[in-house]
């Protein structure tokens, strides 16, 4: 086979590859972790069986391609979102919005679902932890690097920890009911509280 030949046909893989990634996001956050079969995540990415199997051999390998993409995700979204924060004081509660929007939509949902089914599976649970820990490292520095939080000061490492699992309770409680209002008061106070420490 040629070169030639060779590059369209690693196109189509890697697209397929997204396709199914993105397929199963979307079953995984609509259906649950039970609902989404390979079946079902290979009907809705417009693919064989067949094929979602040769990419993924078992549905944890498609789980772990999964929770590395909305890993990725949440580090481009704040890498891409970075460019467009104001200077000066107004930064802090920027930022703090930012992170909040990491912890809304498709993405966290399908998470959310993973994380559940995680608790009382042990072997889902075995693949999930690892790659959510890493994920969660990463998250933290960009958000360390994006609100210019100095770590060696005590207290602010945990300030910044704080920060996002204050998004991710947020995150939570918007699922079922818009929680928009509510989320905006909060988020001002927690900015004023961040900006005061860092």
């Amino acid at each position: 086979m040629t070169a030639t030949a060779r590059k369209p046909q690693q196109e189509r893989s890697r697209s397929t590859r997204r396709a199914l990634v993105d397929a199963a996001v979307a079953c995984i956050g609509e259906l649950g972790w039970t609902g989404a079969t390979v079946a079902v995540i290979a009907e809705r990415a417009g693919v064989s069986r067949g094929a979602a199997q040769h990419h993924f051999p078992t549905r944890e390998d498609l789980v772990v391609a999964t929770v590395e993409y909305l890993g990725e995700e949440q580090v481009r979204h704040l890498r891409d979102g970075t460019d467009a924060l104001p200077p000066g004081p107004a930064r802090v509660e920027a930022v703090v919005e930012m992170l909040l929007e990491l912890y809304t939509g498709a993405a966290f949902r399908a998470a959310l679902h993973l994380w559940v089914a995680a608790s009382t599976d042990e072997a889902l649970r075995d693949v999930v932890v690892p790659l959510q820990a890493k994920v969660g490292r990463e998250a933290h520095r960009m958000a360390v690097e994006v609100l210019g939080a100095d770590q060696s000061h005590p207290g602010v490492r945990e300030l910044v920890q704080a920060t996002m699992d204050l998004a991710r309770g947020l995150g939570l409680a918007n699922l079922l009911t818009d929680d928009t209002a509510r989320r905006s008061q909060i988020v001002a106070q927690w900015a004023r509280v961040l900006g005061d420490t860092l």
